[in-house]
């Protein structure tokens, strides 16, 4: 993905591949204790959510690395589209397809009678192709993979998904902070067209201060306006040590030990905002099964309204809390009118096919939450500096 504050020498595939390095990410996280299996069930509360609603017609669209449809896991549900970000890997491939297909396990963990869009838009950590990009070759790759997400959103929204699922984000350094215009476009077609945006907040929210992507910079497309941030619980309900702090985190979800298919056959237990993100994007889709009509800022009020709340009712730890799925089933029933605010206009009413929501948008951090992480962002940067200043002092012939 690329950034608006990259600098120019450095061309758009670098902040694409960082995408895919956070997704995969996720997945490794310092050792603890393991979790029950499938802990994430009672959590959610699936069972009183399914007697209501398991996403019978909807299509939520896994914007990823790829899913191999004939896990078993996947039970015939899944549709392949196209693979935007392209780079020469194959299904069949170790590389190919395996963070994807954990994340489409998991929405249908969630919403099994949901069907899944795969859309690659990111590889995976071993993919030859994101290795080539790390040494910042500018080609017409380079270019097709700085575009792979927007051109993933628009796509999704033209095959008719209601939900969009994206396990991904931007690096966690300020260097490759990851806005892109057309991105950010995209995000808002989307919610225009009535289709809710779901995305991993990062997992650089460690406190430990050896930690190297513990600085809790923005992340994207988490932090985009429209999109629905999802940070990572544990078992016992508080924020894992990895998940990113700040105010983009709208909602949470379980994100530690979550059993998921593998793109080799059979499971494997995975962390990360990446499975939180997949597993919030089931919730809203038996929402959607329950309410067809559920606009995203109907589904944002739900989910923030019935969330387990944190004392004082959300913060930029787990937002609102933990999503409550048999909660959100029921008030999916009855949702209410989301306000449309009013603008200074005096023309027309509206602009184009007007809106379908109030705005949405995330509140600044307060500067406290900054030093979760903070002293590792802090000293990284410090090093980049010095190594800088060695780099230009004159050397020895």
């Amino acid at each position: 993905m690329t950034g608006r504050a990259l600098p120019a020498a450095l061309p758009a595939v670098v902040a694409a591949v960082v995408a895919a390095v956070l997704a995969v990410a996720g997945t490794a996280v310092p050792a603890r204790a393991d979790a029950p299996r499938d802990w994430e069930v009672a959590a959610l509360r699936l069972p009183e959510a399914h007697r209501t609603a398991q996403g019978d017609g909807v299509l939520v669209a896994v914007l990823d690395s790829g899913v191999v449809a004939k896990h078993p896991a996947l039970g015939g549900r899944v549709t392949t589209g196209p693979d935007f970000i392209g780079g020469g890997a194959r299904p069949g491939r170790s590389y190919w397809g395996e963070h994807g297909t954990a994340m489409a396990s998991d929405v249908l963990k969630v919403a099994p009678k949901a069907r899944v869009l795969s859309v690659r838009v990111l590889w995976d950590r071993e993919d030859p192709a994101r290795k080539r990009a790390l040494k910042m070759t500018k080609d017409a790759q380079s270019d097709k993979a700085a575009h792979a997400l927007a051109n993933g959103i628009r796509y999704a929204v033209g095959k008719g998904a209601k939900v969009i699922s994206m396990s991904l984000g931007t690096d966690e350094w300020a260097i490759l902070s990851g806005y892109e215009e057309d991105t950010a476009a995209a995000v808002d077609y989307a919610v225009s067209k009535g289709v809710t945006i779901l995305a991993s907040t990062g997992n650089g929210g460690s406190t430990d201060p050896l930690e190297v992507d513990a600085n809790n910079q923005v992340s994207y497309p988490a932090a985009y306006p429209g999109v629905i941030g999802v940070g990572a619980l544990g078992p016992d309900g508080r924020r894992t040590d990895f998940s990113q702090v700040h105010t983009y985190t709208t909602i949470a979800a379980p994100g530690i030990d979550i059993y998921s298919a593998r793109n080799t056959g059979g499971y494997a237990s995975i962390d990360g905002t990446s499975p939180a993100c997949a597993l919030a994007a089931g919730v809203v889709a038996l929402a959607l099964s329950r309410n067809p009509k559920l606009t995203p800022g109907q589904i944002r009020a739900i989910l923030t309204r019935t969330a387990r709340h944190p004392a004082g009712g959300n913060d930029p730890f787990v937002g609102f809390g933990r999503i409550d799925a048999a909660a959100v089933v029921a008030a999916a029933g009855s949702p209410g009118k989301p306000a449309i605010k009013a603008v200074p206009y005096k023309g027309k009413k509206y602009f184009g096919n007007g809106p379908t929501d109030a705005p949405m948008t995330h509140p600044p951090i307060d500067t406290e939450y900054l030093a979760i992480g903070g002293g590792a962002g802090a000293a990284g940067l410090l090093l980049l500096f010095v190594a800088f200043l060695l780099f230009r002092r004159p050397r020895k012939a």
